[in-house]
């Protein structure tokens, strides 16, 4: 009897997904619940476990597929009996594959020249576009995280052209064309529908950091040793939107469909999703209930969030349900930036890059000083927020950074 391998659900509007790479080969004996084959959708990756112990048949999908929900992918023939070798023939099954490679079961052999493709830490979009090119994985300098080969260096090194055995150059490509993620296609829809149905304007202000960075300097190796987690400067900007959200409880309003009416949603809760970026593209996963947060609970979140972002094991839960967004443009450069919202949230803050400026300090005593300064940027839905509310919202958050005695107090 086969047992069918199916597209599972992954969440109310998740359709369909695209395979990303087949953990194990047809004939090979899985045990039940065994990942065997992993999926990209516009949201999460997920990896379909097997559903009963056999041998995998009747591969009905490759890698660069795109499944639908429901659809079968393979069977398992499930009256099939596990080879007297099974756990050795597992072992030799998985071996191209990084993640489950058992080190301490391997054999000692001389180390190659140079890494095969299948060892080389890369992307399967990338080692798909590396397959069609032709080349050699283990060639390329990776730029993503722990220096995982990305689709985007196959390109460029592909581009770029090689040296042939005759000294001669490979001439570089005019164009390439590559199809979109899942959540690509998926970032681009929400951007183009934040454009289209919300009335966004920007206002713009900006943040002397001195009393920030002085505080996280005084406090930052003792904080470490007390809670084992790096104080970051995200944390601050976190609390001091919590506190404008509580004075201006509009902003962290939606607007919403009432049986063909708008009608305004407003939270009890601030739950701030942050942008974060991984080689998949943009994520923004939600910290819930950031107002009962500590420092030491917010940087703990961040850096979870983060993590799984970049490894790919964010859930469906995880980015859903934020009432507003903070992303920072600072950490790679951006001086002032207009960030787009995030649907169906109301507004958006966008952090930027701490430059030192000449400024009138203190202020209006006439004189210029040189200052640690942030530009920071809030989006809005102006059919939600007025202009006076959003500008009052930012100065409040300027207030609370340059004082930060304002978030013990809660003032």
């Amino acid at each position: 009897m086969a047992v069918d391998i199916v597209m599972p659900q992954a969440g109310e509007s998740v359709t369909s997904g695209v395979i990303s790479r087949w953990l194990k080969n047809e004939g090979d004996y899985v045990r039940r619940d065994e990942e065997i084959v992993e999926v990209e959708t516009d949201k999460v990756n997920l990896a379909i476990p097997a559903p009963a112990a056999g041998v995998l048949r009747g591969l009905k999908v490759r890698q660069g597929d795109t499944v639908n929900v429901g659809q079968s992918l393979a069977s398992i023939d499930d009256k099939a009996q596990a080879p007297a070798s099974a756990p050795a023939a597992a072992a030799q099954t998985t071996a191209a594959q990084p993640a489950k490679v058992q080190v301490a079961e391997a054999k000692p052999q001389a180390t190659p020249a140079k890494a095969p493709a299948e060892e080389v830490r890369a992307t399967p979009l990338a080692r798909k576009v590396a397959e069609e090119k032709g080349v050699d994985l283990s060639r390329i300098q990776g730029t993503g995280a722990g220096g995982r080969v990305r689709e985007q260096d196959v390109l460029a090194f592909s581009s770029a052209g090689t040296a042939t055995p005759n000294g001669s150059a490979k001439p570089a490509a005019r164009a390439t064309r590559e199809r979109m993620t899942p959540l690509r296609q998926r970032i681009a829809q929400r951007l183009v529908q934040a454009q289209h149905t919300a009335a966004m304007l920007t206002t713009f202000n900006e943040c002397d950091m001195t009393a920030v960075m002085e505080l996280r300097k005084a406090y930052k190796e003792d904080f470490e040793k007390k809670h084992g987690i790096g104080l970051g400067f995200m944390s601050f900007f976190v609390k001091a939107c919590v506190s404008a959200l509580r004075a201006f409880p509009l902003v962290n309003a939606s607007i919403v469909d009432d049986d063909g009416h708008p009608a305004i949603e407003r939270h009890d809760t601030a739950d701030i999703a942050v942008a974060v970026s991984t080689p998949r593209g943009l994520v923004v996963p939600v910290m819930r209930d950031c107002a009962s947060l500590s420092f030491a609970g917010i940087e703990s979140t961040l850096k979870d969030l983060a993590t799984r972002g970049r490894d790919g094991k964010l859930s469906l839960e995880d980015m859903q349900g934020g009432t507003f967004t903070i992303t920072n443009g600072g950490v790679f450069g951006s001086l002032m930036s207009t960030p787009i919202l995030n649907p169906p949230q109301s507004a958006i803050l966008g952090m930027h890059a701490i430059k030192n400026r000449p400024v009138e300090f203190p202020a209006g005593s006439g004189q210029v000083a040189i200052r640690p300064m942030m530009y920071l940027a809030l989006s809005y839905d102006h059919r939600i927020v007025d202009g006076a509310e959003a500008v009052q919202f930012l100065v409040h958050v300027k207030r609370c950074l340059e004082d930060p005695q304002r978030l013990l107090l809660g003032v």
